[in-house]
């Protein structure tokens, strides 16, 4: 990590002037890096439910569950049917997928997913809350519910025990992800593990000539600490986090574990063939960014091939020889390894990490392979927007307020009262400006990136995104329609400190 330098009253601290957080030191010794096997998360199965009868259906526990993730050790983690990630959900455009969730946690949970096109009912609302089952670990009067965060919402969606999570996926082939989005808690719950992959699909992605089965592999990149036990290290994991918000001081700036973990695992290793493969690469981190790189380049460089963002494919691909990655973003990129000998080994690495998080996993090249898989010059036809469509232009300063807070145009998160109020199927252009780094996420939408600093997009901003990683004291603008669905939605800093303490804003489709 580079040199850590607290800015004035305010909390956040910028490592190495590219990073806003701060380090929170393993207590455990660290296993060695690039032994443990790439682990891929299981993949759920549909089946059908009489109430939905239109639907593919899921069920999913949220429990309680003990995994390996430093060697030789059981962390305690908080799960999605019992590991870390939670199971994959797979997609198909135009049909629609209801997703029951069952709390049998010691809290209540909301699960949002993200990048997803949903009405709001099932979009996961910060304060729509499933308290959990009777039974469970903790007695229902124990529970937290918004009252510990001194917040009140009269239009909040509560229930108890289960919830049925309704996404009819009206939208192109993306990668989603799902994961915990309680208000004021959402940072611990992540941490301890709620946070799965759901990858949509539809027929001009099949059409493709791209990477798939075995060659198509979802990496969800992770930062964590660990206490000497081995369970996991964060400043607000205690008996009293169950009902104290946000994140103590001096962490709010953001929480940087010193692990990196690829699916759950530490710094795994992964047996590919000389052929082309699709890495879905998820920054589900705090808090840390990363820029990532190959060790060694290919011959040539641009090992990056980049073909997808969060909201799908690229019109055309774009090569990179790094990616840089904020919390929450997603890249799909095509890495060709046949451009590399067989044996060699590569490194992805984190060239804004330093010691324990500069290095992210390894890949270890086998044997050659047949290879029927191409890049094709045009990926997708899909729809553009152009300012001269907006309605409208709205501007919203992400900034740090106290100790204790973050907020959005100097105000901190209300649940009832929206800070805008686009009209449905209305065009509009949002401007943020920035102090420190924030990872700007708007649900409901997919946005195209405009600008930055009234200058052209940045190299990360190709495609349809639903998260932009602004850098401070930078304005960005974005242009999103807004279409389909009316109702309450939020905006909000990705890093899930800032998040917690404030940083997220209500809007209103009318």
């Amino acid at each position: 990590m580079g040199a850590t330098t607290t800015l004035g009253l305010a909390v956040p601290v910028l490592l190495g002037q590219v990073q806003t957080g701060k380090v929170v030191a393993s207590q455990i010794p660290l296993p060695p890096p690039f032994r443990v096997p790439l682990p891929i998360p299981p993949v759920l199965i549909p089946s059908r439910n009489p109430a939905f009868p239109d639907a593919d259906y899921f069920e999913i526990t949220q429990r309680v569950a003990r995994q390996q993730i430093v060697p030789g050790v059981l962390t305690e983690l908080w799960t999605y049917n019992g590991s870390y990630p939670g199971p994959t959900i797979i997609s198909r455009s135009g049909v629609r997928t209801v997703v029951r969730h069952r709390n049998t946690l010691p809290v209540p949970t909301v699960v949002h997913l993200h990048g997803g096109h949903t009405p709001p009912g099932s979009d996961g609302f910060p304060t729509d809350l499933v308290y959990p089952q009777p039974g469970a670990a903790v007695p229902m009067k124990a529970m937290p519910g918004m009252e510990s965060t001194g917040m009140h919402d009269p239009l909040a969606r509560t229930s108890v025990g289960t919830r049925a999570y309704d996404y009819p996926i009206t939208q192109r082939a993306a990668t989603l992800w799902y994961h915990d989005h309680r208000m004021s808690f959402t940072a611990q719950s992540v941490y301890r593990g709620l946070a799965g992959f759901h990858l949509i699909g539809d027929a001009e992605a099949d059409a493709l000539p791209l990477p798939r089965g075995d060659r198509d592999i979802p990496l969800m990149i992770a930062d964590r600490s660990f206490a000497a036990d081995g369970s996991l290290y964060y400043p607000a994991l205690d008996p009293a986090a169950l009902s104290t918000p946000g994140t103590p001081d001096p962490y709010m700036g953001g929480v940087f574990g010193d692990v990196i973990l690829v699916n759950g695992a530490p710094w795994p290793v992964c047996e590919v063939q000389a052929v082309r493969y699709r890495l879905r690469l998820l920054n589900a981190s705090n808090a840390r960014r990363y820029q990532l790189g190959l060790s060694p380049q290919p011959p040539g460089g641009k090992g990056f091939t980049q073909v997808g963002s969060d909201g799908g494919l690229l019109r055309a691909p774009v090569r990179h020889d790094t990616i840089e990655i904020a919390p929450a973003e997603r890249f799909d990129v095509v890495l060709d390894f046949s451009r590399y000998q067989v044996g060699q080994e590569v490194t992805l690495t984190n060239q804004l990490g330093s010691g324990t998080t500069a290095r992210v996993m390894r890949f270890r090249i086998t044997r050659r392979a047949a290879d029927a898989t191409t890049i094709p010059a045009q990926l997708s036809t899909a729809e553009e927007v152009v300012t001269r469509q907006a309605e409208r232009t709205r501007s919203f300063a992400f900034q740090n307020h106290s100790r204790r807070s973050w907020t959005i145009n100097g105000k901190e998160f209300d649940p009832v009262h929206p800070v805008a109020t686009p009209r449905l199927g209305s065009t509009e252009i949002w401007r943020f400006t920035t102090d420190f780094h924030h990872s700007v996420h708007i649900h409901l939408v997919q946005f195209r990136v405009l600008s930055r600093d009234g200058k052209k997009p940045g190299p990360y901003d190709s495609g349809w995104k639903d998260t932009v990683d602004l850098k401070p004291a930078e304005e960005t603008a974005v242009i999103a329609r807004f279409t389909d669905y009316p109702g309450r939605y939020v905006m909000h800093c990705h890093n899930l400190e800032h998040e917690d303490m404030a940083m997220m804003a209500t809007f209103t489709v009318t």
